[in-house]
């Protein structure tokens, strides 16, 4: 019996499966990772392009049912968010919807190729928002510090099983190569405290995380920051001025 109790709608559309697989630009070299890949439906597309697929499944039955269908799929029967993710080069993936926060900032802290993703298309948007819009917020934030990002087609609630209340979408993620160079996990922390506060000016917020005014004073001396950057809320921010905040700290 197939439920959404794990937060996954199948994708049962094989023409949507055969064009998120076109818009990952696979080659028989690629290793794949696939996360809840439940009945099997994309990863059919994929095995026969790429030299690997990983698919991980938290569900035991469809893990089970998995196993053994493609000679070059290895399945791991796992929680996603926790095991020890194996070496791939890019992403393609029908992400269930209640771990869609978690898993994409878990996917963007590693290396990767190239990421093909089905969100909500809700999530998406908030994803791809532009700075200062009412979606613009920590997401879109880390996400556009790390990537280019395209929405690359609305996918409609039928294409599921079970049917979703809402459309998805398929979202391209390139990592960007040029940008600041920061640690990665500390600036994801520090986004996250400043949209804790995100109606309060950024040096509100960076007070709340133990940096006072006479340190920020020093650090933005050294450093040659432009001091409005305090004087702006979160939202007003751009991915690489939040960086550069990031990178001070």
């Amino acid at each position: 019996m197939i439920r959404d109790r794990l937060g996954q709608h199948f994708l049962i559309d094989r023409n949507v499966a055969l064009r998120i697989a076109s818009y990952a630009d696979l080659v028989s070299t690629d290793r794949v990772l696939e996360i809840g890949p439940g009945t099997g439906n994309l990863t059919e597309v994929l095995a026969p392009r790429v030299s690997r697929v990983y698919s991980v499944e938290v569900d035991p039955n469809l893990a089970e049912g998995l196993c053994g269908r493609f000679s070059n799929v290895g399945v791991m029967n796992a929680d996603a968010l926790t095991v020890e993710l194996p070496d791939y080069n890019k992403i393609v993936s029908n992400l269930p919807y209640q771990i869609s926060s978690k898993i994409t900032y878990r996917l963007l802290s590693r290396p990767f190729d190239l990421a093909v993703l089905m969100f909500q298309r809700e999530f998406a948007l908030r994803m791809t928002a532009p700075v200062g819009s009412e979606k613009y917020g920590r997401l879109a934030m880390v996400v556009g510090f790390l990537c280019r990002v395209e929405i690359m087609e609305t996918v409609p609630k039928t294409a599921f099983l079970p049917v979703p209340a809402v459309n998805s979408a398929v979202v391209r993620l390139h990592p960007r190569q040029v940008r600041l160079d920061v640690d990665v996990q500390k600036f994801m922390r520090l986004v996250e405290g400043l949209f804790r506060l995100r109606r309060k000016k950024v040096k509100k917020g960076l007070a709340a995380l133990g940096i006072g005014r006479e340190k920020l004073t020093e650090l933005f001396g050294e450093l040659d920051l432009d001091p409005e950057l305090l004087e702006k809320r979160p939202e007003e921010l751009t991915p690489d001025e939040a960086a550069m905040l990031s990178r001070a700290m």
